[in-house]
């Protein structure tokens, strides 16, 4: 591959959602130099996509979105990315750079490296969302001031590196390089797990016997509203998450496990001093996340009512 400097001017978007729509309205904002044309597989996403102006271009095939991209960008959910890149397998130039959006980076890396022999591949997650998902959810902002994680091979070029790393700081994002493997323990700790906790609780709160589902809804204090907000994100995503970095989410699930044990023993033995050391040092690094802006410190997360 080339070492030469790489200039990034026309990206194709693969899935017009949340995060893909996201990054076309961005790109219209922050860096309108650069032409996009952009694809999603449900036809009446792609009519909604082109009403809202989510690519310059919205294309009725992945193969027509891709032609002559310096960029293409999968934003389909990590379970449907091999069969994504296999659409457009043929249709890439010599020096077009393929990255991602998904959660998990090792089976990502795997299955583009196989669907694409050859290509240019740099993996990359922007840890920025929101529980909403489809076409209309997009916003241009979603990426300042967020955390964009590149997970290049060994091999990658360094100027693709490079110029994927300036087209995500150009929509606001801060870059990091992390390696593969590492970026998925680490979002299983920090995304993955939280998630799965969100979607439990939740679901155990509308099993119980004794308590409606009514009483649930009505009576919901911020703890428990704030667990149905994580887990009203789109199931699809989700599931292929879970399924595409299960040997980390099992070694954080299990760490997690033990922890809720020790808890219940707190709890059991009456270990006030237990108890208040980690909810003490679980508060500072609530307080650090707001100090390097990752969070809102106003009432309530910062939300309108």
């Amino acid at each position: 591959m080339s070492s030469q400097p790489r200039k990034i001017e026309n990206v194709a978007i693969i899935g017009l959602g949340l995060v893909g729509g996201s990054i076309g309205l961005a790109i219209a904002e922050h860096a309108p130099d650069i032409t996009t044309k952009g694809y999603d597989a449900d036809p009446k996403v792609r009519a909604r996509a082109n009403e809202r102006g989510l690519a310059r271009e919205v294309c009725e095939t992945s193969s027509d979105a891709v032609n002559g991209a310096d960029l293409v960008i999968f934003c389909v959910p990590v379970g449907k990315i091999a069969e994504a890149a296999a659409d457009i397998a043929g249709s890439l130039g010599d020096d077009t750079i393929v990255s991602d959006v998904g959660s998990s980076k090792q089976s990502v890396a795997r299955d583009l490296a196989a669907a694409l022999s050859g290509q240019t591949i740099i993996p990359a997650h922007p840890v920025a969302g929101t529980e909403q998902s489809g076409p209309d959810a997009g916003f241009a902002s979603l990426f300042e001031n967020r955390w964009c994680i590149l997970t290049p091979p060994e091999s990658a070029d360094e100027a693709a590196v490079t110029a994927l790393s300036e087209f995500w700081e150009s929509l606001g994002a801060k870059i990091e390089i992390m390696d593969a493997e590492h970026h998925d323990l680490v979002l299983a700790v920090t995304s993955h797990i939280p998630h799965l906790i969100a979607y439990t609780i939740v679901g155990t709160a509308s099993d119980l016997e004794d308590v409606t589902r009514s009483e649930v809804i009505k009576y919901s204090a911020g703890g428990f509203r704030d667990f149905t907000r994580i887990a009203a994100s789109d199931p699809t995503m989700w599931r292929d998450v879970f399924l595409s970095n299960k040997p980390a989410v099992l070694e954080m699930l299990g760490r997690f496990t033990e922890d809720l044990t020790a808890l219940q023993r707190a709890i059991r033995r009456n270990d006030g001093e237990a108890l208040f050391d980690l909810f003490t040092r679980t508060r500072a690094i609530r307080r650090s996340i707001i100090e390097q802006g990752q969070d809102d410190a106003a009432p309530d997360f910062g939300r309108d009512h």
